[in-house]
């Protein structure tokens, strides 16, 4: 079976004016199908950069980027937006839900994308809040739910495609403490039934429950614990 994810010597640089910055110096890292996995690092390490190639949003300077087999690092933006809705599933730390739509429609957004008719994108919404424990919220808009349910209804929203990838970042940062408790059980809960679940957090805390940790420092992996 193929590494859900497969990085393979990358390096991401920017150009600053006349510096160039070298974000990422050469990072190694495989992920396997099932794996729970927290990137974790200080300010400034490169772990928002590595999310952002993780998630299709960026590409590599130089280096190999396999996600569920397919190499993604040489293509262009359309290609990259398609690979993103098909394989990825997006989670973020303001929800990012359209605050005039009910929570199917927030859900079913993805599938709009995906050309499905809209019989399809409503049962394939109402099943993903169901599975996140929102099933009779459907008709509600994000300024009816609490904090904790609009993220749930972004955690629905991101399995409404059945992604390869829940990758997620900060989730439980605009949260309180128990509010994103439950939201850390949620995504356990997922890694059980089998999703591959990447965190990315500054969050001590919220790394130790993750089944494995992945630490980057100044652009290279610092460690990877089991």
């Amino acid at each position: 079976m193929d590494p859900v994810i497969d990085i393979v010597d990358l390096e991401r640089e920017f150009l600053l004016g006349t510096t160039t910055v070298r974000a990422l110096r050469g990072v190694n890292v495989r992920i396997q199908p099932g794996e729970y996995v927290a990137i974790v690092g200080p300010s400034g390490s490169g772990k928002t950069t590595l999310m952002n190639v993780i998630g299709c949003l960026d590409t590599p300077t130089i280096g190999s980027y396999r996600l569920d087999g397919e190499e993604v690092s040489q293509l262009d933006d359309d290609q990259l937006s398609h690979v993103r809705n098909a394989k990825i599933g997006f989670i973020f730390q303001s929800f990012n839900l359209l605050p005039r739509s009910t929570a199917l429609d927030n859900v079913a957004l993805p599938l709009v994308y995906a050309g499905a008719s809209r019989s399809e994108r409503r049962q394939a919404a109402q099943r993903a809040l169901e599975r996140v424990q929102l099933g009779n919220r459907s008709d509600h808009r994000p300024d009816q739910l609490s904090g904790g349910q609009r993220q749930r209804v972004a955690v629905a929203r991101a399995l409404v495609n059945e992604p390869k990838l829940l990758l997620a970042d900060e989730p439980t940062g605009n949260l309180d403490q128990k509010t994103g408790a439950e939201i850390v059980k949620l995504f356990e809960t997922l890694n059980e039934e089998g999703m591959t679940v990447v965190l990315v957090t500054h969050d001590p805390e919220l790394a130790k429950r993750a089944k494995r940790r992945v630490r980057i420092v100044d652009g290279l992996i610092a460690s990877d614990e089991t």
